[in-house]
């Protein structure tokens, strides 16, 4: 049955939990011991190994589908995950019964931005590891539901002229973003106030693709104590949302990239309003000596920037300072802050007393112009011939 929905949602931010068979299908026969593959350990628990390591992640946070007692950070084989994890087919079913008809994935094994390649030993491996999967992307994960998923592609970042190249490879095969880590110096790379990242710069804006950056991306956590528990980490996720932010905003990079378009996943955006009078505060008295610019980065922001919420009643009170058309819905899944299975409901609760309009660019509208995303996949042929949506 298709199922009678109140919201037509596109999620900007999800993750995949790649299959066991991404890169040992796709790399040539030299590199198949070294490259990624899913190994099963004495215990009987299964993780990942790559160049001869075993990764400690196999599922990170793939709790969706359990109860909140019997949520932990990483699931330790496919049989502890549904099976949406991991499986685009079924993930269409999942998605689509709630009422989620686009979804925009991050990767988990490679990292939210495929830095993971960036400290390989063999970088001719990591290469083709970046290339395997975008490739995989496009013709397995996407390809299995047309429509529904928003293609998202990793890049050479330890190479900004190589990973230029892909970005027009893979955007030429219809990917509409890139995945780009909060910084680069945790991995002894150039900072967003150099040039050195401008072949990237370039080559996003040539081909209209969306550059999206998720928390934790720089593998910086932040916690007050050495003691402190980890949930402290998870509960000031958003500071590093608003540190790249701030960062972006004085680097030079919008102003000398005028068409860019950057969106911040999963930082929430309640602190977007006071955010914007500090960088401004902090343009108008600095801005001569630090040669800032002469736009205020407020305007920037409008112009260059995205943000996303999931359930966050603060941030959408104050969307006419941050500006309606900057802000998106996510859903997580299968992540321990998705609202899936009630993504209806939980949206029903935030958006339905705001005006119609605002809510058709917030929940869809917004991300289909940033992404150019005007298709639909085939929710009946998916979920069966039913009541109407």
């Amino acid at each position: 049955m298709v199922p009678k929905l109140d919201f037509d949602l596109i999620s900007v931010d999800d993750h995949i939990i790649e299959p066991p068979k991404v890169w040992t299908d796709r790399l040539p026969a030299k590199y198949q011991d070294a490259g990624p593959r899913v190994i099963t350990k004495d215990d009987g628990s299964e993780a990942w190994e790559f160049e001869g390591e075993q990764i400690a992640t196999m599922g990170l946070n793939a709790v969706a589908g359990k109860e909140f007692k019997d949520f932990a950070m990483d699931p330790t084989s496919y049989a502890d995950m549904i099976e949406g994890c991991y499986n685009p087919v079924q993930r269409a079913r999942d998605l689509l019964q709630d009422g989620v008809r686009g979804s925009l994935c991050f990767p988990t094994f490679p990292r939210f931005a495929g830095q993971r390649f960036t400290t390989a030993k063999d970088k001719t491996l990591a290469d083709l590891c970046v290339k395997a999967y975008n490739d995989w992307m496009l013709e397995e994960w996407c390809a299995s539901v047309p429509g529904l998923y928003i293609p998202m592609m990793i890049g050479q970042l330890w190479d900004p002229k190589l990973m230029a190249e892909e970005i027009r490879r893979c955007a030429a095969r219809g990917v509409r973003a890139v995945s780009f880590p909060e910084s680069m110096t945790p991995f002894d790379q150039p900072s967003f106030h150099t040039n050195h990242w401008d072949p990237v710069w370039e080559a996003a804006v040539e081909t209209d693709i969306a550059i999206c950056i998720h928390i934790g991306t720089s593998g910086r956590t932040h916690l007050p104590s050495p003691d402190a528990p980890y949930s402290v980490a998870v509960a000031l996720g958003p500071v590093n949302a608003q540190i790249t932010f701030m960062d972006l905003l004085l680097s030079g990079i919008p102003e000398r990239f005028p068409k860019i378009k950057i969106a911040l996943s999963e930082g929430g955006i309640g602190w977007v309003p006071f955010a914007l009078e500090r960088i401004d505060r902090t343009w108008e008295r600095h801005r001569y000596w630090a040669k800032m610019g002469d736009t205020p980065p407020s305007d920037l922001f409008r112009r260059n920037f995205w943000v996303c919420f999931i359930d966050e009643y603060a941030g959408l009170a104050a969307r006419d300072a941050i500006g309606v058309d900057r802000i998106m819905w996510e859903c997580d899944y299968p992540h321990a802050d998705t609202p899936w299975p009630d993504s209806q409901k939980e949206v029903h609760k935030m958006l339905a007393d705001l005006p119609a309009d605002e809510v058709a660019a917030m929940t869809h509208g917004n991300a289909e112009k940033l992404f150019r995303w005007d298709a639909r996949p085939d929710v009946e042929a998916i979920l069966g011939v039913g009541a109407s949506a």
